[in-house]
């Protein structure tokens, strides 16, 4: 097998995408040769060749405070936990599975909550912070926004 040269403007273009999209991980794949471009820790890193496993997603963003606003003016609920990213929502980890979260379910920091698909790749959201789950404001496959509160934990 010959040595991959991989297309700098593409992985510059894909890299631009995350950024814009606010993904954590794209992957391209044309001629059987695969580019992978996946933001750790806060840095794009890009990857030829076979993927690994899905990133975790960022932090949940939560605690807007009152009077803060989404989607053209509507209010966030205080204690909410909002989509890090474009995609859709999954309240189970696989289809037909119990959900992995309830109205009333206490939930500990770091514990996932939801899974948001965004460009087939599954993204864990998890807890930032422990409390009990009094509001789940999304349906299981639903479109999500940037931003778009999902749940609230009290």
């Amino acid at each position: 097998m010959g040595k991959l040269k991989p297309d700098e403007d593409l992985i510059r273009r894909l890299a631009e995408l995350l950024e814009e999209t606010g993904l954590n991980e794209i992957e391209y794949e044309a001629a059987g040769q695969r580019i992978r471009v996946a933001r750790h820790g806060g840095a794009n890193t890009a990857d030829a060749g076979e993927s690994a496993r899905a990133p975790k997603a960022p932090p949940a963003t939560a605690e807007p405070g009152n009077g803060a606003t989404v989607n053209g003016g509507d209010n966030i609920p205080a204690g909410a936990v909002t989509a890090p990213m474009v995609g859709t929502v999954f309240v189970a980890a696989e289809q037909g599975a119990a959900p992995l979260v309830s109205v009333g379910d206490p939930v500990k920091e770091g514990q996932t909550l939801l899974i948001i698909e965004a460009m087939k790749v599954m993204n864990p959201l998890a807890s930032p912070r422990a409390g009990r789950v009094t509001q789940i404001l999304i349906n299981d496959g639903q479109p999500v926004e940037f931003g778009e509160p999902l749940l609230v934990i009290e």
